[in-house]
């Protein structure tokens, strides 16, 4: 491999002669042979927005020359439109804050700019990575901005796939309400329930996490660029915020507004560990579905065996015919990788130090991990499970004869403890709540029909008795 010598503050290094990035990436690359990851594809468009958004507002202010502010915005164009990723090599575990990774990008849009212009990669004429595409700002200003413009351009396709799922969930809601079950609590049996009941309230709990995940997105919308090192602006024009705003926003989408407080913003991962909790609050409740529908389908006869999910895999390498709640397991895996990622993140929020918190490398790399994988679960939960649930109507209306809890609904007529004896006889002499009461002849049959009236279970009222005629 050829190489090129580099010079920085620290000396001389050889740098492959191919690479876009220059010596501060390879020190980097050297000094974090980490994970073997590289950074996420949001993180690296976050910060070359940023990296646009500057040039164009220093173009706009004439402190940078329009011929170089142009050829910046070429380079960062063409990284948005997906060229050279493979240069954005620095290990998500790097130095305190995200030199690294900022100067991987100040280092790849200066090398590019330059070839824009004719010059070659490693001379940094006319074009400097620190000088001009990193002009008035700070890693620590850069990476947090960077970091909300990431996890907020990754919000609607989160957003986006849990309404596919809680679409999908609600939609089983409507198909399956008439089909009656036995509900349970403590692994124990409970009173009945409609099995469309309990996937419409799946349904409205994904609908309520997406309330909760858009509430918390609106701490992300106020940037601190223009802070420079602590906040305080050094360096940086008065007009420079504002227009990094006005820039930012329409390159991205998104609506943005200048922070309150840049000097609180750049202390504070707050507003990440917010959001971060909020996402693993939805991981929690998502990995509760994917389990509840895996018991409900656990089977096919030694289990509950009530629905029945899409075959979308052989299920063992030695038991043939064996089928696996394969979608569900490797939801309930994404989701506990999201909470472990949450616990980081909040350790991490609070792990800065005065004006600074240096854990932001690894604030970003798991918080926009988390988003990534939970909306892809989220989607392949929805497209490849749940639209193929069915249902077995004699499986759970034979578990619902069979459970003794239907007996709570002769509570009111014969008395909790009465109630509790004949739900402990029926299990003891393996018979129905329906024949014991039969056998005893404690209720009329036409009473007892009426009484338990398992449909009649599953709204509110007292079984057996009719509303009163309204009084005139």
């Amino acid at each position: 491999m050829t190489t090129r010598i580099e010079r920085d503050s620290l000396g001389e290094l050889p740098v492959p002669e191919a690479a876009l990035y220059g010596i501060q990436t390879e020190r980097a690359r050297q000094n974090f042979p980490v994970s073997g990851l590289r950074p996420l594809a949001a993180f690296v468009n976050g910060i070359v927005w940023v990296k646009k958004a500057a040039a164009l507002s220093h173009e706009a202010t004439g402190r940078l020359d329009a011929r170089l502010a142009q050829a910046i915005v070429a380079a960062a164009d063409e990284v948005l439109a997906g060229e050279h990723r493979d240069q954005f090599v620095v290990d998500p575990y790097q130095a305190g804050a995200g030199t690294s990774h900022n100067m991987n990008a100040n280092e790849v849009l200066a090398n590019r700019a330059n070839e824009l212009l004719g010059g070659k990669r490693g001379s940094y004429v006319p074009v400097h990575p620190n000088d001009h595409v990193n002009m008035a700002q700070s890693t620590n200003d850069a990476i947090p901005t960077a970091l909300r413009l990431s996890a907020l351009s990754l919000l609607p396709g989160l957003l986006a796939a849990m309404r596919e799922l809680a679409g999908a969930l609600l939609e089983k809601g409507r198909e399956f309400d008439h089909v009656v079950k036995a509900g349970r609590t403590h692994l124990q049996d409970a009173t009945p329930i409609r099995l469309g009941q309990e996937f419409t309230a799946y349904g409205h709990t994904v609908e309520r996490n997406a309330d909760r995940i858009r509430g918390a997105a609106q701490w992300l919308h106020e940037l601190n660029i223009g802070g420079s090192a602590v906040g305080t602006g050094l360096n940086v024009e008065p007009e420079y915020p504002a227009m990094m705003i006005r820039h930012l926003s329409k390159i991205t989408g998104l609506e943005l507004r200048e922070g309150k407080n840049r000097i609180q913003l750049m202390q504070s991962m707050g507003d990440f560990a917010a959001f971060s909790a909020v996402v693993r609050a939805y991981a929690g409740d998502l990995g509760k579905i994917g389990d509840d529908i895996r018991l409900l389908s656990s089977g096919p006869r030694t289990g509950l065996a009530e629905i029945t999910v899409p075959a979308v895999q052989p299920g063992s390498s030695i038991m043939p015919g064996k089928v696996n709640p394969s979608i569900a397991e490797m939801v309930g895996m994404v989701c506990l990788q999201v909470m472990g990622n949450d616990h980081v993140v909040g350790l991490a929020a609070q792990g800065g130090e005065l004006e600074l918190n240096i854990m932001m490398p690894v604030i970003a790399h798991n918080l926009l991990f988390s988003i990534e994988i939970l909306t892809n679960a989220t989607h392949i939960m929805a497209q490849r499970c749940v639209v193929g649930i069915t249902v077995d109507e004699a499986q759970c209306r034979y578990w619902l004869e069979r459970s003794p809890a239907i007996v709570t609904a002769l509570a009111p007529m014969i008395g909790y403890a009465e109630a509790a004896a004949l739900a402990k006889e029926a299990v003891e002499r393996n018979m129905t709540v329906r024949e014991l009461v039969a056998e005893k002849g404690l209720l009329p049959m036409e009473e007892l029909a009426r009484v338990l009236d398992l449909r009649a279970m599953t709204d509110p009222g007292v079984p057996g008795r009719r509303s009163a005629p309204a009084q005139e």
